[in-house]
Parts: structure tokens; sequence; C-alpha cells
């Protein structure tokens, strides 16, 4: 087989040619800086497929579609560019919806190819025949569905470019005998924007506001990375002098390292930042939509300040004022924005100037605070998790890496372990579940492009895959995936993936034998009463070894730095992918969904028990 041409070496063709609409479809992809396709291999696009490596461009095969979004999406999240998924049409497409939801709530530019039945077929019930179009409707930006083969270069370019501009998926629908004949064509050239800093009157009555704050706080947002404005956000952050908070699952908008930084708001976050943002009189918004989900109560605390203005800056004019109420909406680009109020603010005298630095020993102290309760919390001080601390004592472990002091991990320990351990540039992906919701608050990042969530959608089996696609982007970087044991088991088949084409990850398992996160719902909820939560699990490590990777089974906490360090080691210098099983007790944190749950009202007999 051939191997793909080195990206500095590709050429498009220029003018007006004749060609097939298989080489303008994959000299669109040329043109466009397309190098990686994630997908399993179809007939529906083989007559494309067959030149793809002559192109420059590498199909990475996955062992499932909804795997190979995902790992589209983490190239993009990664790289800043296109990530792409394809696969064949009807069931092949069908198995990628979840990863393109998981992309749309990530704002990722991924771009779904999906060949499609043959037009002379279409509604006649034929092989592996589906509607395409409705499935991605919910979670694509644009669609576009190539209706003429004459039309290939351009459909191809738009979803292409409309993937940039709007910073989300987009999908490219064609009918598999599309691919086929000769045509008369030219190949466009990518069209890109330079976003601005939002409207003049806006700007200045932003900066006005934020002029006139006592004790503002800035909350930097996905914005901020996907919009480079990672050093814009900390000189305008600098200049105001003000806490810095991550948005929900951002973790990367801000280096951990500054002192302003405060940790994320949001589910399972940093009660210093939450506690500090409750206070503030005007909130800054920088490239976040202000979800749902990340303002929410946590820890008992409803912490967003009832009383602040709140200046919001979106590149999407939809989202402004839609979550939170805002006083100020700017329609701008984050970098161009924060430096449009940068340069409102250098000259002039802030209301928070004079307590700089008190607000700044106020914050350090919050965060020690946060720091020292992070420490010591060992437990969740719920009956249930008492409970199985005891149970835990007397269980003997089911796998064990042979250490005389082998026993059953609590997860916070392990997340501060595991935290200390990380390398510098690492890039981490978290699932979902009970502990990777926890591990936000011991995720910390110095630069952006770090941290991959599935966002909003919250879909399991998101890590791994994710992880994957961005060690593809970035593989100078460390790649670092979160998983629990349920979620797991929904991806690990695409350690196959990482050991078939050469791709070295690390994957951590929390191996807690149950579906923690709904589990805490029967806890506080339905009496204990437990229904399909629980998960009797053969040795991950013993799995990842039979697939060609490496297997750690770690039952110590002076074992899970090690193990993270050896499983690095492995990755950067033996190219090497590693499962990291860690024997978790059953510790279970705050339930995720407090708000949409209520006791159970039973009203026949003979369910009256069960309440």
């Amino acid at each position: 087989m051939n191997a793909p041409q080195p990206l500095a070496a590709r050429t498009v063709v220029q003018g007006v040619q004749k060609m097939t609409p298989s080489e303008a479809f994959v000299e669109t992809l040329v043109a466009q800086g397309v190098d990686t396709l994630f997908g399993i291999m179809g007939s529906a696009f083989m007559d494309a497929m067959d030149i793809f490596a002559p192109a420059g461009i590498r199909l990475i095969p996955v062992v499932h579609e909804q795997g190979g979004g995902h790992m589209a999406d983490g190239y993009a999240r990664a790289s800043g560019r296109h990530g792409v998924i394809i696969g064949q049409n009807g069931p092949g497409i069908s198995n990628a919806v979840t990863a393109v939801a998981a992309a749309y709530w990530a704002h990722s530019p991924v771009v779904v190819i999906t060949p499609e039945t043959g037009t002379m077929t279409l509604g006649l019930g034929g092989f592996q025949e589906a509607s395409q179009l409705p499935m991605f409707q919910e979670f694509t930006k644009y669609q576009a569905h190539v209706n003429n083969n004459k039309r290939m270069a351009e459909f191809t370019a738009r979803a292409f470019d409309r993937a940039m501009l709007e910073m989300g998926p987009t999908q490219l629908n064609i009918p598999r005998d599309l691919f086929y004949g000769e045509i008369q064509c030219e190949i466009p050239q990518p069209i890109r924007i330079e976003r601005g800093a939002g409207g003049e009157a806006a700007l200045n009555a932003a900066a006005d506001l934020i002029a006139s704050a006592k004790n503002p706080v800035m909350i930097a947002g996905g914005g901020v990375v996907m919009g480079d404005a990672f050093q814009s956000a900390i000189a305008l952050a600098e200049r105001i002098g003000c806490p810095v908070v991550n948005s929900y699952q951002h973790n990367d908008s801000f280096p951990a390292s500054h002192p302003q930084w405060c940790g994320p708001l949001g589910y399972q976050g940093s009660k210093a930042g939450m506690r500090l943002i409750s206070q503030a009189d005007v909130v800054i918004a920088l490239g976040t939509r202000l979800g749902p989900f990340g303002t929410l109560p946590q820890y008992g605390m409803d912490y967003w300040p009832k009383n602040a203005k709140l200046v919001q800056i979106d590149a999407d004019a939809k989202m402004i004022g839609l979550v939170k109420k805002c006083d100020v909406g700017i329609c701008g680009d984050a970098k161009a924005a924060a430096l449009a109020l940068l340069a409102r603010l250098a000259s002039r005298t802030l209301a928070c100037d004079a307590t700089n630095a008190e607000r700044a020993a106020k914050t350090l102290a919050e965060k020690e605070a946060w720091e020292n309760e992070l420490g010591q919390w060992t437990h969740e001080r719920d009956a249930y998790s008492l409970d199985m601390i005891e149970e835990a004592k007397g269980e003997t472990l089911p796998f064990s890496s042979g250490s005389p002091k082998g026993s059953w991990l609590h997860p916070r320990q392990v997340l501060r372990e595991l935290e200390r351990a990380m390398p510098a540039h690492v890039m981490v992906s978290t699932d979902i579940g009970n502990i990777n919701s926890i591990a936000h608050s011991y995720l910390r990042f110095q630069e952006p492009r770090s941290f991959f969530a599935p966002m909003s959608f919250g879909n399991c089996g998101y890590a791994l895959p994710t992880i994957i696609g961005a060690k593809v982007a970035a593989p100078h970087r460390p790649a670092i995936s979160y998983a629990g044991d349920g979620a797991w088991g929904m991806s690990m088949g695409e350690i196959m993936t990482c050991v078939r084409h050469d791709i070295p990850v690390t994957a951590v398992v929390f191996h807690n034998r149950q579906w923690g996160a709904e589990k805490k719902n029967q806890v506080d909820f339905y009496n204990r009463r437990f229904v399909a939560g629980e998960l009797d699990n053969a040795s991950f490590a013993g799995i990842a070894k039979a697939m060609g990777a490496e297997g750690i089974v770690v039952d110590s906490l002076e074992g899970v730095g090690k193990a993270l360090n050896r499983a690095v080691d492995l990755q950067m210098n033996g190219r090497k992918s590693t499962v990291i099983e860690i024997m978790c007790t059953r510790e279970l944190g705050d339930p995720f969904r407090r708000d949409a749950l209520a006791k159970p009202i039973r009203l026949l007999d003979k369910y009256k028990d069960y309440v």
C-alpha cells in the first residue's frame, strides 16, 4: 500500500480541468488542508478512497464509527483544524451520530462525510439505505447534499468552509454513484474570515462598566481556547486584577499557575472560584455561552451573583443573554474583544485599582482554603459511602499488582496523585461519570488545547477515542484519558486502533464496579434500592495486554504516580499504549442532576413501600 504523501509536498490542481468527481472531492480535501480522516472503509466511497494516499491523506481505520467521530473531535480540538469522519452509508453513518452531537456542543469543526445510497435506488428500501440528513440535522451547523456530480467540489468546499465559519460540525452527504463520471471542475479555495471585536458602542459600554466595578470577576470560556485568545485573556485579567474562573469543562482556558486563576465553575468545580464569583459586582464572561450545567448550584452553594452586572462576549450572537441576563452583550471574537477592551482600559483609572493588593490576598486565601480541603477530602461523609469503606476493608481484590498493601483506593486520593504526576504539556480527556466529574477539581493546565470533555451532551465512551484523535494531531504531547469502568466498556476496543496504527496513548480506568453517577441518585432519592447499577468486571489491564498494549493494575496510592510515569514513558519513548487500571472504592460524590430529581411518589398499593 502506498504511504500518504507528506503535507508539505502536496499541491492542488489549478484552474478548470477535466477530472472525475472522486478526484474533485479529494482535491478539495487537499485544498482545505485535510491530511487525516477517521472511519471504516466502505464500498460507498471506495473510488475516492483509492486515491487518498497519493493525495497525502491518511485514513485511520477505527473499531467503531462512534470512536472515529470522537477521534475527529479530539483532532479538531487539539489542532484547531478540521476533524473528519467518514464511513459506509447506512449503519456506518448512523454509528457516528452520538460523536457528532458531542462535537456540536464542543463547537468542534468536524466534517462528517456521509456517502449515501445511489440516486437510482433511493427510496426503494435497498441494502443499507437510510435517510441520512435527518439523522444529523439537530447536531450540524450546515448540511450539504451533492445533487449533481458536477457540484462535488462546490459542496465539499462549502461543508468545510462552514465548519470553520460557524465553529461546529457540518455534514457532506454524497450519493454513492455520484463519485463516478467525468466533469469539468475548478477546485475552490478555502474561505476564512477575520473575526472582529464587536460593536464599538458595546465595547465602550463594557469598558465603562468594568472601569466602575469594585469587585470584578472574569470567566474564561471555550472561546478563549478556540479563538487563540489565551494570552489576550491573561493580559486583560492582569489589567483588571480580577480573579479568573474557567467555564465548565474548559480548565485549559487560563493557566493554573497564574495567581489570578481560581479553577472551574459548575459541576464538581472549584469552591474558591464559586465563593469569589458570588461576591462579584461585575462578571466579564469572555468566550462563553454560560451553559446551565456550568452555572448551577454546587456543594450546597447557589453561587451565581444575583445583583452583578454581566458583560458577555461570544462569537455567536444567539448565545448572548440566553442563559443569564446580560447587561452588555458583545458579539465578537474572544481575542479581538479582549484586546479591544484592554486598549480601552489601559490608560483609565479603574475603581478596583485601589484594592488590587487586598483582592489578590483574598483570592490567595480562598485558593489555599480550597486546596487544603481537597487535600484532606478522603470521604464524602454519607452513610452509603461509609458502609462501602467498611465493606471494602474485607474484600479481596479481584486483580492485584502483587503489592502487600493492595487495597481499594479512595477516588479523590487517586485523583490527587494523578494530578501530582502529570507531565508537562499534557493533554487529558475525561469521560462522563462520577469520578471523571470529580476530576475537574484536580485537572490543571498551563496551555490551551489541553483538556477535552464531552461537554453538555455528556455521552459515555468519549474519552479514549477523543484522546487518540488529539494524539494524532499533536504527537509530541503526552495524551491521557480518564474513564470509569462503565464508560470504558463502550470504547476500550479502540485500544486496538492505537496498537494497529502506532498511536500511543495512556488510558486511566477507575475500576469501582458500578455506574456511580446514576447509583448516587438511587442513594439519595430511592432509599438505596439499586437497580442495574452494579458492574462485575474482568481485568481491564489483562484485556489491554490481550489487545497488544501494556496493562498495569494499581492498588496502592504510592503506585499511582509510578504507574502514570511509566505509562507516559512508554508512550513518548517506547511508542506503546498503556491501560492503567486503578482499583477504587465505591465512594460517590454529589449527584449529577439533583436539580432534576425528586423523592418518589407511589399511588398504587403494591408500590407504596417503594418511597
